[in-house]
Formats: C-alpha cells, sequence, structure tokens
C-alpha cells in the first residue's frame, strides 16, 4: 500500500512539475513583451482647451477628447463611491485582481452556459487601467493574463488612490467624453462636485458601455442600469435606502451642453482666437494641450458691437426691399414637424423662425417654430401669432430687382412661407429677415491693442467669414488720415494750403482723372479743410507734392499695408487691408504715435498653469516691493517703438476732431466726450467705413456686399457707417468718464482762417485755434501746394469763386 502510494505521489510530482514547467514557460513567453507600467508615470492624456474673456466667462473649448484632468483629491467621496460599487467595490482590499470576484464570474459564467447572456467580466478597476493604458482590447486569454500580471506589478508601484485617479480620468463615457470631470460637463453641465446621487450613479453605469444606456436611444435601459449602482451604493453602505430610493425615482435628467461658443454675441472673436493658436502652436496643442487662453474680449462692449453692427446692416436692407421667404412648407398637416425640419440662426436668438399660416389686408397669422428637447424630438407646443401690416410695410418693395411693390401683406406672403420674425412690445411680431449686405467691426484699447470686440458679420450661423479680420476692402477716404500725417511729420502743417482743383495724372499711356465726390473743387484749401471735408483732388496733390515712397513708408509703418504699391490711386485707399489693421493704425494716433501689436489673447497657459505667452510686454521691476520704504510710486516701462511724432498725433487728431463736429460725419456722431475719426467711401460707393476714436477707445467697420456691388445712393461712410459707430460707442462707453486727448508739452496754438490758413487778426471770423509745432506756424504770405499749373494768383482765384471770396473777405496781404 506504501508502495502504492509512493508511485502515485511521484506521479503526481512529475506531473506538478511538469505543469508548473509548462505555466513558467508560458508565463515566460508572455511577460518577456509586456509594456512597461512605468510609462503611468508621465501620463498626460488628451485634454481640453479652454478659451476665456477677459472677465473669465468661458468663451469656448476645442477637444477631441472632451477631458478635464482632476486630480483624486478634487473627486467628492460621493462620485468614488458610484465608480466603486459599479465597478470594484473591493477596490482597496485586493492586490489587483479580485479572487473572490473571478470565482463568481466563472461559476455564474457556468450556469449561464447555453443561455445566450453576455458573459460575466471580473475585472477590477487595476485591469481596467493595465488594459486601457497599456494592451488593447482583445478578448485573448493571453491579454487577460497579461492584464493580470500589470495589475499586480502596477499595485505595487502605485497608491490606490493614484490608480483611481488615472481611471476616471481615462475612461470613456460616450457623446466624445472621456474622464469624470468631461462627461459631468457634457452629460448635466455641471462640475463633478454639484452631481446629485442619480447623476452620479448614472455616469457610473456608462462605462460598461455608453452606447447600450444612451440618455435619449435607451432611456429604460439607461434608468435601470442606473438604479442598480444606487442598489449597490445603498447595499455597501455609500448611501442610505431613503436617499436612494428617492434617487430612483428622478429622471435621467440629461442635459447635453452646448458645443462650441458658450459666451452670447462671441462666435467671431473665438473663431478668430481658434485661427491664432492653430497657427502659433499647431492642431495638437489645440485640441490635446488643455491650454487655459485668457482673451481680451470685454462681454459687454462685444454685446454692443454686435447690436450696433446688426441694427445698420437690418436698416440698411430694409430700406432695399423684402428678400423673399426663407422657404414654403406644406401646412395641410402638422406644420409645427415641417417647420422644426428649417434651420434657425442659432446665434440670433432674439429672432423666430414662422410660417405663415393664413394673411390678410391687416397683416399674417403665423405659427412659430416650436422648441426641441436635447433629444432633438419637437415639443408638442404649437404657439401662434401675427404680424400686423403696419410692421412690414417695408417689406411691400421687392429686392429682388424688379421692382415691383406690394399693397398690402397679401401681396407680400402666401401660406406656406417660412420667415423670420421678431417680438414686438404689443404682444405682435414684426417681420424680419437677414440681410444681403455684411461688414465687421473691431474695438480696441489703443493704449495696449488689446482687442475688445469684434464683429465679422450679421450671423455667425449665416455665416463663418469673419469680415472684420479677413476680408479684404479698400478703406477709400479712411486711408486719409495717413497721407495727412506723412505730410504733418515732413515739414507741413494743418494750416498748409493745397490746390483742390482738377488734376490729369499721365501714366503708362494713360490717363488718370481723379474727382472729388459729388464732383466739384474747392480751390485754395487748408489741410484740416481737406481732411474734414475728404477731397480727393487735394489728397493726389499733396501724395504727388510729398512722394507716394514716404506715403508708403507710412503705411508700412502703421500696418496697414505690408507692402505698398507707390502709385497716387493708393493715396485715396485703392488698396486692400482689413478694419482690424485699419484699428491698429488708427490705435497709433490715438495713442500718441506709439506702435501697435494688435492681440485678441492676453495670456496663454499650458495644462500645468506654466505661461507660455503674455501679450502685455512692458515691465514694472518695482512693482513687486515686499515693504513701503517712502520709495517712488512704480511706472510701467514701455518699450514699444514710436512710430509717429506724438505732436504729428494730436495735429491728425485735432483734424479728425473737426470730421466728427464740420465735415463728411457731422450731425452723425454725438457723444459727450473728444471724439476723432474718419468717413470713407471707395469708388461707385461699393464700400462704407468709418474709423474713429475717443482717448481709451478705438472702433473702425465697413459696410459692403460679400461679392463688392454698390450700396446705392447715398451710401456713404458718413451715412451708413458713421451712425452705427455713434451707436457703439455710445453703448460701450457708458458710465465712463470723459477724457481729452493729451497736448504734447512745446504744442503751440494760433488762430488761424480756416479757409486761407493765415495768422487771423483779432475778431475775425469763421476763425479756428489750430495746433502748431515747435518752430512752425502759419504762412505770413499766401502760397498753394499745387497751384503751380496757374500762371498767376488772379488765376488760382479765377478758378474757385469760394476760394476768391474767402481771400478778398480776409486778412489782407495775400499774396
Amino acid at each position: 500500500m506504501i508502495r502504492l502510494i509512493g508511485y502515485f505521489f511521484g506521479i503526481g510530482a512529475v506531473f506538478f512539475l511538469a505543469v508548473a514547467g509548462a505555466v513558467a514557460l508560458y508565463l515566460g513567453s508572455v511577460t518577456k513583451d509586456l509594456p512597461d507600467y512605468e510609462v503611468l508615470n508621465s501620463y498626460a492624456p488628451p485634454v481640453t482647451t479652454r478659451v476665456h474673456a477677459g472677465n473669465g466667462a468661458l468663451m469656448a473649448e476645442y477637444a477631441r477628447e472632451r477631458r478635464l484632468y482632476l486630480p483624486i483629491q478634487a473627486i467628492p467621496d460621493r462620485v468614488k463611491a458610484a465608480f466603486l460599487s459599479a465597478e470594484d467595490k473591493n477596490f482597496y482590499q485586493h492586490p489587483g485582481v479580485d479572487v473572490t470576484g473571478l470565482f463568481r464570474a466563472i461559476v455564474t459564467n457556468l450556469q449561464n452556459m447555453g443561455s445566450g447572456r453576455r458573459p460575466v467580466g471580473a475585472s477590477t478597476i487595476t485591469q481596467q487601467v493595465a488594459k486601457n493604458f497599456l494592451l488593447s482590447s482583445d478578448q485573448t486569454i493571453d491579454r487577460k493574463v497579461k492584464e493580470a500580471i500589470l495589475s499586480f506589478r502596477i499595485e505595487q508601484a502605485y497608491s490606490k488612490d493614484r490608480i483611481l485617479e488615472l481611471y476616471l480620468n481615462e475612461i470613456f463615457f460616450g457623446l466624445n467624453s472621456y474622464g469624470i470631470a468631461g462627461a459631468a460637463l457634457t452629460y448635466f453641465d455641471k462640475s463633478v462636485t454639484e452631481l446629485t446621487i442619480a447623476e452620479t450613479a448614472y455616469l457610473a453605469a456608462l462605462p460598461k458601455g455608453p452606447s447600450n444606456y444612451h440618455p435619449f436611444r435607451r432611456t429604460e435601459a439607461a434608468i435601470e442600469r442606473r438604479n442598480w449602482v444606487i442598489d449597490r451604493m445603498v447595499e455597501n453602505g455609500y448611501v442610505t435606502q431613503s436617499d436612494g430610493a428617492e434617487a430612483k425615482a428622478q429622471p435621467l435628467g440629461v442635459t447635453p451642453r452646448h458645443r462650441g461658443s458658450y459666451l452670447f454675441a462671441s462666435e467671431f472673436f473665438s473663431e478668430e482666437v481658434r485661427r491664432q493658436i492653430i497657427e502659433r502652436y499647431g492642431d495638437n496643442a489645440l485640441y490635446e494641450g488643455g491650454l487655459s487662453v485668457r482673451t481680451s474680449l470685454d462681454p459687454r462692449i462685444q454685446v454692443a458691437a454686435r447690436k450696433a453692427l446688426q441694427h445698420g446692416l437690418i436698416n440698411y436692407d430694409e430700406r432695399r426691399g423684402f428678400h423673399g421667404p426663407i422657404k414654403t412648407i406644406e401646412i395641410g398637416g402638422d406644420w409645427g414637424v415641417e417647420l422644426a425640419k428649417v434651420d434657425t440662426l442659432s446665434d440670433v436668438p432674439e429672432w423666430k423662425l414662422a410660417v405663415v399660416l393664413a394673411v390678410d389686408d391687416g397683416g399674417a397669422d403665423i405659427g412659430l417654430q416650436p422648441s426641441k428637447e436635447a433629444s432633438g424630438k419637437v415639443v408638442e407646443e404649437r404657439v401662434t401669432g401675427r404680424i400686423d401690416a403696419k410692421a412690414m410695410t417695408w417689406a411691400y418693395r421687392s429686392a429682388k430687382g424688379d421692382r415691383k411693390t406690394a399693397k398690402s401683406p397679401a401681396g407680400v406672403f402666401s401660406a406656406g412661407d417660412v420667415v423670420y420674425v421678431e417680438p414686438a412690445e404689443d404682444g405682435t411680431y414684426r417681420l424680419r429677415q437677414p440681410p444681403k449686405v455684411q461688414g465687421g467691426l473691431v474695438a480696441m484699447d489703443p493704449h495696449t491693442g488689446r482687442v475688445l470686440a469684434m464683429v465679422g458679420g450679421f450671423s455667425y450661423s449665416q455665416s463663418q467669414f469673419n469680415r472684420a479680420s479677413q476680408a479684404m476692402r479698400q478703406p477709400g477716404s479712411s486711408f486719409k488720415p495717413f497721407v495727412y500725417a506723412a505730410a504733418l511729420d515732413n515739414g507741413y502743417t494743418p494750416a498748409s494750403v493745397i490746390m483742390d482743383a482738377p488734376i490729369e495724372i499721365v501714366a503708362g499711356g494713360q490717363v488718370w482723372r481723379p474727382q472729388n465726390y459729388g464732383g466739384g473743387a474747392a480751390g485754395p484749401s487748408t489741410l484740416r479743410l481737406g481732411i474734414e471735408r475728404s477731397r480727393n483732388l487735394m489728397t493726389v496733390r499733396l501724395a504727388n507734392d510729398m512722394g507716394m515712397n514716404l506715403v508708403a513708408e507710412y503705411a508700412e509703418r502703421f500696418g496697414i499695408y505690408d507692402k505698398m504699391y507707390p502709385v497716387l490711386a493708393m493715396s485715396l485707399g485703392s488698396g486692400e487691408t482689413t478694419v482690424l489693421r485699419m484699428v491698429s493704425a488708427y490705435s497709433v494716433l490715438a495713442n500718441g504715435g506709439k506702435q501697435i501689436k494688435p492681440s485678441l489673447i492676453d495670456r496663454i497657459q499650458d495644462r500645468y498653469g506654466k505661461t507660455i505667452f503674455r501679450h502685455e510686454e512692458r515691465t514694472c521691476e518695482d512693482c513687486n516691493a515686499n515693504d513701503w520704504e517712502n520709495q517712488e510710486e512704480p511706472t510701467l516701462v514701455d518699450n514699444r517703438e514710436q512710430v509717429l511724432d506724438p505732436m504729428t498725433a494730436y495735429q491728425i487728431t485735432s483734424m479728425m476732431e473737426g470730421v466728427v463736429t464740420r465735415g463728411t460725419a457731422a450731425g452723425k456722431i454725438k457723444l459727450d466726450r473728444p471724439t476723432a475719426g474718419k468717413t470713407g467711401t471707395t469708388n461707385d460707393e461699393k464700400d462704407a467705413w468709418f474709423v474713429g476714436y475717443t482717448p481709451d477707445l478705438v472702433a473702425g467697420l465697413y459696410i459692403g456686399f460679400d461679392n463688392p456691388a454698390p450700396l446705392g445712393r447715398g451710401g456713404t461712410g458718413g451715412s451708413l457707417a458713421a451712425p452705427i459707430f455713434n451707436e457703439f460707442m455710445q453703448a460701450a462707453l457708458e458710465g465712463t468718464r470723459p477724457t481729452k486727448f493729451i497736448v504734447p508739452e512745446g504744442m503751440k496754438f494760433i488762430a488761424v482762417n480756416r479757409k486761407t490758413g493765415m495768422e487771423a487778426f483779432e475778431g475775425e471770423p469763421d476763425t479756428i485755434m489750430e495746433a502748431f509745432k515747435p518752430g512752425t506756424g502759419p504762412a505770413s504770405v499766401f502760397s498753394v501746394i499745387g497751384g503751380e499749373d496757374y500762371a498767376s494768383p488772379e488765376e488760382i482765384l479765377k478758378s474757385s469763386p469760394q476760394a476768391n471770396q474767402a481771400v478778398t473777405g480776409g486778412s489782407g496781404g495775400l499774396f
């Protein structure tokens, strides 16, 4: 018997050694190519880049994987409890593999064999970390063995909290959200600290299969799985029985977070920031780098800019007539369903889509587009309203070019027409339409170059093309201040007299005959009058007298053009540039001649909080003193280049104040503070500009069709653009203290005759206090630049009765 026992023991020992050897060989072959788990030390997952306004408000997020990384200390205990209950209740006790759970899963799967049920898994959180970070998702024995071995090693190398932190920040929750922080925002628009028990349980249910528990497509399954997680939380003692029952009674309450821009009216600004970040750092940095971007946008000023530009575009467009309905739908059945399918301008919430249900001479009955749930399901409520005839008289004229006019709403609408409407104060609706004309507006701090507002068109939803920064347009007469600035910087004065008379330029065998807007000529006129009244002939003669190479040098110095072709036509703004560049150039005039680097971004930080870009280049060495020891107040050291004489900047500013008070913008700008600016109107009235400034804010805009076409009679900068500037500045400057333009030290003021530019005698009418640099002053002898085409002073006077009257009524001794 003993020999038999020994025999079987020997066989068993040999078999055991053989099995052990085979297992050892297998494990050796499996583990020789195991990935290095130490890479978890340098874990840097793709993280969402967030863009903020100047006041910290969230503007936009950009990510391939919507993830915000949270350290374990920032994750609430309730959230941890939900995931432990759903995935691995023994997480803090097992060594990486839960043997008890594994045995239970094996038994359950054996019992379910042949039933068609999906096999029950037993992976711990540690095993899931090993799989997600280091292995593939292949359903093989080799992968499961590697997963278990790596789990043991990970548990030995890292703390439980670190492993749980990696898991909660890596897992996929569906709807392109990764990590618990991203999921909380995506599904409930909340931070993790704000999640309820029910919401936490639902998120903990998702990692098993986000598509299986989709909140809208598989709502019942989602609620069932959520409630299962809540039961496990109660069972494990994390939640009381009553709280669990209350949580299970709640609906899912999923409210997917809005994508794209989160701050009202900021879409054009956000998109420009996005383009700049990609240009500077590349796609991966934007969509995976987790950058924190603080922009210069001022939300209040941005809203004012949007409102003013939209008002101007709508007013112009409605004067041209009605374009017709957006489309026409059948209203015989449920018109709400059909109307809900029509895309709307999502960034113009003031407007609603409506379908015309019936029309009569007094107006039109309409049905408003029904709202949709987050799932996309149309809400059953149907809301109707009415457009009164008096609120749509502008639409009686057709804007399609056939000049047909209607006499009542019945001549404008038909039942089934889809149109835009806006609620009126009396409970009715006004007819609206997206304008065909477009434009761009930029507002900037002239002292720093910070762009405070940018509007690139009527609606970002209508067109994503940014007309403030991307549209290359002719600035027209709004370019003239830089011609005059070049002159004032090179020996001319505001009282210098230029001949305003016809001129012919022969080049390349062709003759160019520029004309003043509206025709005519005023004869000899001062530089001030030339810019106030925007005289083209004077500007051409002045540029010709200076030389266009000098004008081109100044235009490039101010950043209007990268390379300006030095031909005389360019002096009238025939080159193409952007609103952003023009506003930057005017900022140099406003700040006393300091170079401006326009910027939409104040600061960029990487995912670790390190600043990698800062717009502010000024330094303050003594600003961080630890103690007050009666030292001098610290000052900011401004090393920016002085690109224009401060006195010249003041002179041109003073002259452009005249544009606002007496010139081409007279009566259009009504601000309670000093304001300078210049209108601009291009050939055939294809673009209307106004760029202007107060001591602390510069703004500029243009109006024009995307495919340049005449704006029509009166389509000038003074009549179209200046009122928009006025509306914007009134809103933007509301509540701020008026200040004056700084007069450079040494500047002297002398009374001169407004028309002749010569020093005025006491009591002389029609005089103005003109600013002169030291060593300069009004001419003592009347002379006219560009008057060499005339044989004598008498001929000069004869060329312009207006000039003759001004001279003979002057102070005498003019020649």
